[in-house]
């Protein structure tokens, strides 16, 4: 399995922005899939993006609720994957986790139950 940590949560206003990163250490994400979900207090875990390591292909959670705002990207040089979140909402506030699976397919990539690999979390708080 590959070891994963991500970075880059913090405490920010509304409208602001943050860079979330996963870098995977122990192998490369080369073959993978890495999704970024997020858990808010009391709530379920959520998927909110993932990227396919190979092609760069992208999805997004089919709610609005990340649609137009969040972008995933991937950097090669550095095996680290990125979550660009902007015109952030106290609705953003969670942990934001990373994970990698083998498993590519799209429709699975929304399950966290498809992960194997998942970092420590990162906090993410906005406020109003």
């Amino acid at each position: 399995q590959v070891q994963l940590v991500e970075s880059g949560g913090g405490l920010v206003q509304t409208g602001n922005s943050l860079r979330l990163s996963c870098a995977a250490s122990g192998r490369t994400f080369s073959g993978a899939a890495v999704g970024w979900f997020r858990q808010a207090p009391g709530k379920e875990r959520e998927f909110a993006a993932a990227i396919r390591w190979s092609g760069g292909v992208t999805y997004y959670a089919d709610s609005d609720s990340v649609k137009g705002r969040f972008t995933i990207s991937r950097d090669y040089a550095k095996n680290t994957v990125h979550l660009q979140m902007n015109s952030l909402k106290p609705e953003d506030t969670a942990v934001y986790y990373c994970a990698a699976t083998m498993f590519t397919s799209f429709p699975s990539l929304r399950h966290d139950s498809t992960y194997d690999s998942w970092g420590q979390g990162t906090q993410v708080t906005v406020s109003s």
